[in-house]
């Protein structure tokens, strides 16, 4: 039986690297002058902390950040901004979460969208991942196209492989 994997994979190497050129850029853009700025990547707790000293320049070094990660090829879909909040001086801070893996919710919601759709395939949820099996190879690509059209509405950044026949 036919069979592919739905899956949310993260390049840390390239978030790291997006990370680096976004503080390179902040260090060298002039409007920046005597403004202090940090970006930092905690990978055991998946979070981008973001800290300036000036609330209003906190919005240019998130789209620096996200502009340097869109052409390192990471999908911004796979970021969570918390609200903002305020640090010590004056200072304001912010936090992203960084989805790496499918959870359980929006597995669920992958599985809804592939039964709304009436499309002649079975999901389940394993782990971080979620299997697709169908009876043959026609179905299952219908499968693929229909969720490629809904990433921006379930705010997952999805990879299909490990397609089986």
């Amino acid at each position: 039986m036919p069979s592919f994997d739905v899956s949310s994979e993260m390049n840390w190497q390239e978030v790291d690297n997006a990370i680096n050129q976004a503080t390179k850029e902040l260090g060298q853009r002039f409007d920046f002058k005597g403004v202090k700025s940090e970006i930092k990547l905690d990978l055991k707790a998946k979070t981008i902390t973001l800290w300036c000293s000036e609330e209003g320049k906190l919005d240019a070094v998130v789209d620096i950040l996200q502009s340097k990660m869109i052409k390192r090829g990471v999908s911004t879909l796979s970021l969570e901004f918390k609200d903002k909040e305020q640090a010590f001086g004056g200072s304001v801070r912010q936090v992203i979460a960084v989805q790496a893996g499918i959870s359980k919710e929006k597995g669920k919601e992958i599985i809804a969208a592939l039964k709304d759709s009436k499309l002649k395939v079975q999901a389940q949820i394993q782990d971080e991942q979620v299997r697709v099996n169908g009876k043959n190879r026609d179905d299952l690509q219908s499968a693929i196209a229909l969720l490629k059209g809904k990433q921006d509405t379930l705010k997952v950044p999805m990879q299909f492989g490990n397609f089986r026949d």
